[in-house]
């Protein structure tokens, strides 16, 4: 008798679970729910005056943006490492947070160049922004936002019954009389639950942390100088190629006498034998038809 009365608790916790799924579902789809209505004071609400000095409050829907600034500075080669030690140096006395900070040094064949991404508090972006412009030249500045209200709604939502299907099968277990099996199964049931609201709850935290910070990347060039070209620089830099010219074309023609040289000592001789074959075939057969026209 007990058991089969467990088991229509255990049936009801789920159908009750299912039922906050599809309520959560229908204010996620209709953007209102029960405590959409609530005084004045609530912040994200904006009450509206109605007939007979009756207030009726309606719902301001809160937003969830990502927000992202793109910046290339161009400044001198020579002080472009210091710039990015001074940026990576400013985020750590304000709500800023360095994700990845690199620096690639001058060679023969590389500019100098510098790349920044972090994640700033919105009241301290200002701040950020005004210390990167005055380590060089902006040469882009880019703006870029992504709506993420659907998404944190949506995971809000699966926290919300999951945490209340977690605490149901927690509270079956502090029941007396619960056999082995069905303790087996509300406990498997429970890891699972359980497992399901971790993921959920990371990804809200991930979702806040796109939305609560903005993400600001820096990429840091040095700048070119255009030199001007006199009327004969062309020429000298010809004759300062010319040796390399014709170094580069001496060995392609060695190169290619070298590949043609083996089949010379081939082909060559076969050819002389081919030659002198046919000549002997042609004075043979026109000594035949001269011995023919004879008799």
């Amino acid at each position: 008798m007990f058991r089969k009365s467990f088991r229509f608790i255990y049936v009801a916790a789920i159908v009750c679970s299912g039922c906050a799924h599809k309520a959560a579902m229908y204010e996620k789809a209709s953007g209102l729910s029960g405590n959409d209505y609530v005084p004045l004071t609530r912040a994200g609400f904006v009450g509206v005056g109605g007939g007979g000095g009756g207030e009726y409050n309606v719902l301001a829907a809160e937003r969830f943006v990502a927000v992202r600034h793109k910046l290339e500075i161009a400044e001198p080669s020579s002080g472009l490492p210091k710039s990015v030690e001074a940026v990576v140096a400013f985020c750590g006395t304000i709500q800023c947070e360095v994700l990845s900070s690199s620096v690639t040094n001058e060679t023969a064949i590389l500019s100098p160049s510098g790349n920044i991404t972090a994640r700033v508090a919105p009241q301290d972006l200002n701040k950020f922004l005004d210390f990167v412009e005055k380590q060089g030249k902006i040469a882009q500045h880019s703006t870029e936002s992504e709506d993420k209200t659907a998404a944190v709604i949506d995971v809000e939502a699966k926290l919300k019954n999951q945490t209340e299907f977690r605490d149901s099968l927690r509270r079956m277990l502090t029941k007396t009389g619960v056999n082995v099996a069905d303790l087996l199964q509300i406990q498997e049931k429970l890891a699972e639950a359980q497992a399901e609201l971790d993921s959920e709850a990371t990804q809200r935290k991930v979702l806040a942390n796109e939305t609560e910070k903005v993400y600001v990347e820096i990429a840091f060039h040095a700048e070119q100088h255009r030199v001007s070209r006199g009327a004969f620089v062309s020429v000298g830099e010809a004759l300062r190629d010319f040796g390399s010219v014709l170094g580069d074309s001496l060995a392609a023609l060695i190169t290619a006498v070298a590949a043609i040289l083996p089949w010379l000592i081939v082909v060559v001789p076969g050819l002389w034998f081919l030659i002198r074959a046919i000549r002997r075939f042609r004075e043979r057969r026109r000594a035949a038809k001269a011995a023919t026209l004879a008799t």
